[in-house]
């Protein structure tokens, strides 16, 4: 049986949103190394193969807001959504201190194989949701509180944006920050834009309203927190939504 390489849920819902969560699982196709990588599953947990909790959070932001979500169904570390299909970061060899065996030699073709069967069908199906009239898309990412022989990050949550749009996350940065609890970080705990990322890829480049939104993972780790961060990212999101010319 065919792998289908997303999932969406609440594609009727009315909701002008477009919630999406490239990282959203682990999972390695049996095409792929005979479903498997070559690492530690203890690997395969970390961050380094999926967004901790991201998932979650994005199924919940989009029930409340009554809006469909998209969500991929293939580890970053097979092939990354979130990178243009020339990015040299498109299949990771090494990542976070941990080698990927099965990308070491990777050939051309079986770079184009998981283009074809993975990423472009996710990019298509993601396209067809964006293409509502007036959608605003909000893109769920979550990062490792402390890369190896890093510093700790100490943000709660980071919003990214491109500088050439800001008009959306601009006014969601000032409302998370009138929350008295969290530490909020302005592209942080990375820059905001790369070039053929799926914000640049569905939101920049047809104009569509957008931003993005990084979760540190420790905070998102059980179901009950993943619903809840959700529901609270959904009422803070509508806020800055029906306070805009959005």
């Amino acid at each position: 049986m065919e792998h289908t390489p997303f999932q969406i849920e609440g594609e009727d819902r009315p909701g002008r949103w477009l919630i999406t969560c490239d990282h959203a699982t682990n999972h390695v196709p049996g095409f792929v190394g005979g479903g498997g990588l070559g690492i530690a599953d203890e690997d395969m947990g970390r961050h380094i193969a999926y967004d901790v909790g991201a998932a979650g959070v994005t199924r919940a932001i989009a029930k409340a807001l009554d809006a469909p979500a998209i969500l991929s169904d293939f580890s970053r570390l097979v092939i990354d959504p979130n990178r243009g299909e020339d990015d040299p970061t498109l299949v990771m060899q090494l990542y976070d201190g941990t080698i990927i065996p099965a990308n070491r030699g990777v050939t051309d073709a079986q770079v184009a194989e998981r283009l074809d069967r993975l990423y472009r069908p996710y990019h298509q199906a993601y396209e067809r949701l964006a293409g509502r009239p007036g959608t605003l898309i909000v893109a769920i990412h979550s990062f490792t509180p402390q890369l190896r022989g890093r510093a700790p990050r100490p943000w709660h949550v980071g919003v990214l944006y491109a500088p050439q749009d800001a008009r959306f996350s601009a006014p969601l940065i000032a409302r998370l920050r009138a929350e008295p609890d969290l530490c909020v970080g302005e592209n942080q705990p990375y820059l905001g834009h790369l070039p053929g990322d799926s914000i640049d890829r569905h939101a920049l480049r047809p104009g569509r309203h957008n931003t993005l939104i990084e979760l540190r993972n420790d905070l998102i780790g059980t179901e009950a927190e993943q619903r809840a961060w959700g529901r609270r990212l959904a009422r803070l999101l509508d806020e800055v939504r029906s306070q805009g010319q959005f």
